[in-house]
């Protein structure tokens, strides 16, 4: 099975012989890596006041 590579959108095969899946190289994994931890991507989230928890830090239902 083939895959696109998220960096640089190559083709690359599923494989265990490919360390770095779904990346194509090291490099890719890298540069995707180096994203996350710069904040340049986000997770969307809701805003939660504090009133909006309950005790056990799980937001109630509404």
């Amino acid at each position: 099975m083939n895959v696109d590579c998220p960096t640089c959108r190559k083709s690359v095969e599923w494989t265990e012989a490919n360390p770095w899946r779904p990346f194509c190289s090291e490099r890719c994994k890298l540069i995707d890596f180096g994203a996350w931890a710069n904040e340049e991507y986000r997770v969307p989230a809701e805003d939660v006041s504090p009133d909006d928890l309950d005790q056990g830090g799980e937001t109630t239902q509404h």
